[in-house]
């Protein structure tokens, strides 16, 4: 069952890769100095999740201006996402769930990923957002 509004969210280290190489985000750190959106997507280099965090790129300052910090979190290595971030010119910091376990303490997992194609892709975050 996803969170319930209200619940204190399940605090995570997770890796992300920038220009300056390897970085830890801690979600605690932003705990009661600001506001915090987790944006959960399946997959880079995929056209939905492309056009979701491209439109979110493009429109970043708004958020900004609320005093919140935007993390996209996936299950793809950081340094695929890093490749996908270049590529699409993506500005929000995308955080590695590489082995799944903070989408499966958000209770956001797919049991199987695109079932009808048969790729054995359990593990792989749904598409969900979550305000701190």
């Amino acid at each position: 069952m996803p969170l319930a509004v209200g619940t204190k969210a399940p605090d995570f280290i997770l890796s992300t890769k920038t220009a300056d190489g390897p970085k830890q985000v801690k979600l605690s750190d932003n705990f009661e100095k600001r506001n915090t959106l987790l944006l959960f997507f399946p997959m880079a280099f995929t056209g939905t999740c492309t056009t979701e965090m491209c439109d979110v790129s493009s429109g970043l300052s708004a958020y900004s201006n609320l005093n919140a910090a935007v993390y996209g979190i996936s299950g793809d290595n950081p340094f695929a996402q890093e490749a996908w971030a270049q590529k699409e010119k993506i500005t929000v910091p995308l955080l590695s769930d590489y082995e799944h376990k903070i989408a499966k303490a958000y209770d956001v997992m797919y049991d199987s990923f695109l079932p009808q194609l048969n790729l054995g892709m359990g593990g792989v975050a749904k598409r969900s957002a979550f305000v701190i």
